[in-house]
């Protein structure tokens, strides 16, 4: 039997005429002009302009337009040459272009796939962009094999070589058949994962929490019905995964006491909503903003700008300060000690005042001085007041308002109170006789 690149060559070189040949390119040429048209023309339906000029493509037509160009391609080869074989005209220079157009959507098809998985931002790491590579490569083997006829016989020896696995043994065939179904399905799995994720994460109707609980247990329910569906495929009883799961289940309870009270904990956190994406907690000695959620662990920035990795359990075993869970408007003080001969009335008015003048200072609730005490050495007045920002920092903000009130205290001439304390310099003379008679006094008691 010849083979397909033979036969390929006689029809260029012999059995058919130039022109036909002639004919079949120009169909060929024309289907892929159409198809590169349409996908064009199709990212242009999808996309339209923003106030500011720039363009947004919705449903990932933009994305997806490397696919879109080979299918169309390929769908337009198909109904060309049914078209052709309808009006019993030569079609074996398809024989040639199918697979070469199969193969390039294939390819790109799977990178678009792979990219929504696992690429986060605009740039692929690099293991991706070699795996691209890899596949690419084998692609392209493969298609060489098929078009030179030799791909039946390179099935026959994946089948007939055999590999001991255990007291048994598997055709590589077999193991790479068994390895494909597991990998396609996976991928499907967390593909579908992730676009569900992304339309859950536009629900603004839907609390963010609940939004990325979820996500995450839709992504995870599907993963775990891709490994079963897989092994079921490759013929791998699934019974026997009862063992495995009660030796996870010991791992858990014994050394993975932690890591599954953090999983456990980030669950219960979504599902109750007592944190969310972008308020501000104090946990521990830790203080900042929510930017993540994950199931094991919750990042917060500082207003330092460092970011603290934080095991969920730290949020369900101890309290928890949360300043945007109902509403974001907190109350800070500051406290400070006047002279007894001051104005009491008249500072607490200009404490007020002076606090007013600080632009984060809210003016919903206004600002409120007390005297908490008469102290030891003057009046300890306290100037509570609100802000409605915390994500910006409490320190900075009770800092103007410090400033703001040693500035008035400067212009009105008020003093601060603090300790006073009489110190006397003796006499050594003075000092040696004052101690000899304490030392005398003593012994005369005794």
């Amino acid at each position: 039997m010849s083979t397909l690149l033979s036969d390929f060559y006689r029809y260029l070189f012999g059995e058919v005429a130039l022109p036909a040949m002639m004919h079949q390119l120009g169909v060929v040429a024309l289907c892929v002009l159409l198809g590169l048209f349409f996908s064009r023309w199709l990212r242009r339906q999808f996309t339209v302009a923003e106030e500011d000029g720039n363009s947004v493509v919705h449903i990932g037509v933009k994305s997806f337009l490397r696919v879109l160009s080979p299918l169309l391609i390929l769908m337009l080869l198909l109904l060309a040459r049914w078209l052709l074989l309808k009006l019993h005209l030569p079609v074996n220079l398809w024989r040639i272009v199918l697979p070469l157009t199969i193969s390039q959507l294939a390819m790109r098809f799977v990178f678009y796939v792979l990219r929504r998985i696992f690429v986060q931002d605009a740039s692929a790491g690099a293991f991706l962009q070699l795996f691209e590579k890899s596949f690419a490569t084998l692609v392209w083997v493969c298609v060489v094999l098929y078009i030179a006829g030799l791909w039946p016989d390179v099935i026959d020896y994946l089948d007939t070589t055999m590999l001991p696995l255990g007291r048994h043994s598997t055709s590589l065939l077999t193991i790479m058949q068994a390895t494909a179904s597991v990998l396609v399905t996976l991928i499907i799995a967390m593909w579908v994962g992730a676009l569900l994720e992304e339309r859950l994460m536009k629900l603004n109707s839907m609390h963010s929490s609940l939004r990325t609980v979820v996500a995450r247990l839709v992504r995870a329910g599907l993963i775990l019905v891709a490994i079963l569906v897989s092994l079921s495929l490759v013929g791998i009883d699934l019974t026997v995964l009862s063992v495995f799961g009660g030796a996870l289940g010991v791992g858990l309870g014994l050394g993975l006491q932690k890591i599954a009270s953090s999983y456990v904990s980030g669950f219960v956190i979504l599902l109750e909503r007592s944190l969310a994406i972008g308020d501000m907690v104090n946990v521990d000695r830790y203080f900042g903003k929510v930017t993540q959620i994950n199931s094991r662990y919750t990042i917060l920035e500082g207003l330092d700008g460092i970011e603290s990795v934080l095991p969920n359990e730290m949020f369900m075993s101890g309290p928890v300060q949360n300043y945007s869970l109902n509403r974001k408007i907190i109350r800070l003080a500051t406290n400070v000690t006047i002279l007894y001969q001051d104005d009491i009335e008249t500072i607490l008015s200009m404490l007020e005042q002076a606090t007013l003048g600080v632009e984060r200072v809210s003016r919903q609730i206004m600002p409120q001085a007390l005297l908490l005490k008469i102290g030891e050495y003057g009046l300890e007045l306290e100037i509570g007041f609100w802000i409605t920002d915390p994500e910006n920092g409490r320190l900075n903000v009770l800092s103007d308002v410090n400033r703001a009130i040693w500035r008035i205290f400067k212009a009105e001439g008020i003093e601060v109170a603090h300790p006073k304390r009489d110190v006397r310099v003796m006499h050594e003379r003075s000092f040696a006789q004052s101690v000899t008679g304490q030392v005398s006094d003593l012994s005369k008691d005794a």
